[in-house]
């Protein structure tokens, strides 16, 4: 590139020593760096004598495509450098359809007013599909939940999001002070799909309790869930962040009185891998938010 550089500035400034002083090389370098240009294309670019420089035939053929590189080159140089100082970039993230629809908007709102030139790629997804496409490095970051995933990926980040059972206003749920698993083993029960790292929770607690949790009905997103409850088919169980719950003001959402209804959120990356300097600049607000 340095050669290709030297030939157009020779070609359109019609001097070595105007083309020398602006590429800051000695005359003599430049006419080698020129010189083994023509041997590499086997071609000659110019014709010099002691006081004038003129294009060849071939040399204006080639000029407009060798500056069109050079510009072309310019500018991934000026984009990577912007990238570099955090002025531009693409932040790739999958996360819980909680945290996409609930804290997620408002992150990226704060950090896009500090950092106008990023834009995002969100995609909402079920536990298993975020760790899949984290695995697959189609995304930077993941904001997942349940267990540790496998040791290709690096957990960045813990924290935990609460459990809440939702059930209509007039349900008998809303009489009581203390909502236990066995209060909820009583009812039918609307759970997530088995995939989610919602009904995971749920299963285990169940499990550690000694019973069984035996779904009337399965959703895979959330506002199903909540339809359903709306519809008098049962009662879920969602996390506190999620923003579902608020989306129905005739439903009531309460605490369940056990630990174990406690869903780890786990911000994760694909192990050993860099991350794009927008993303890690975004993780900066996760871990913020996630406090």
């Amino acid at each position: 590139m340095r050669h290709v550089r030297a030939f157009v500035s020779v070609a359109q400034l019609k001097s070595f020593t105007r083309a020398a002083a602006l590429l800051h090389v000695s005359q003599p370098a430049l006419t080698v760096q020129i010189r083994k240009l023509e041997a590499a294309l086997a071609v000659r670019l110019l014709d010099r004598n002691s006081r004038t420089v003129e294009i060849t035939r071939l040399g204006r053929e080639l000029l407009p495509v060798f500056q069109r590189i050079l510009r072309e080159l310019d500018a991934v140089v000026v984009d990577t450098r912007a990238l570099a100082n955090q002025k531009h970039g693409v932040v790739r993230i999958s996360a819980l359809p909680s945290f996409a629809a609930g804290t997620l908007p408002g992150l990226i709102s704060k950090f896009r007013r500090a950092h106008p030139g990023m834009s995002f790629v969100v995609k909402d997804a079920i536990a298993s599909t975020v760790i899949a496409s984290v695995r697959s490095e189609e995304v930077d970051i993941g904001v997942t939940g349940g267990d540790t995933p496998g040791d290709d990926l690096e957990v960045v980040r813990r924290s935990h999001d609460h459990m809440l059972v939702v059930f209509p206003a007039q349900h008998p749920f809303n009489r009581k002070r203390k909502i236990t698993v066995k209060d909820l083993s009583e009812h039918p029960l609307v759970l997530m799909d088995s995939e989610t790292s919602v009904r995971a929770i749920v299963d285990a607690a169940f499990a550690a309790a000694g019973l069984l949790a035996v779904p009337a009905c399965e959703a895979t997103y959330m506002m199903t869930a909540v339809g359903m409850v709306k519809a008098g088919l049962g009662v879920t169980v969602l996390p506190a962040s999620a923003k579902e719950i608020r989306a129905e003001p005739s439903l009531k959402a309460r605490p369940i009185d056990d630990p174990a209804f406690r869903r780890p959120v786990l911000v994760i990356k694909k192990r050993s891998r860099t991350l794009p300097p927008a993303a890690m600049l975004f993780l900066e607000e996760i871990f913020a938010a996630l406090e």
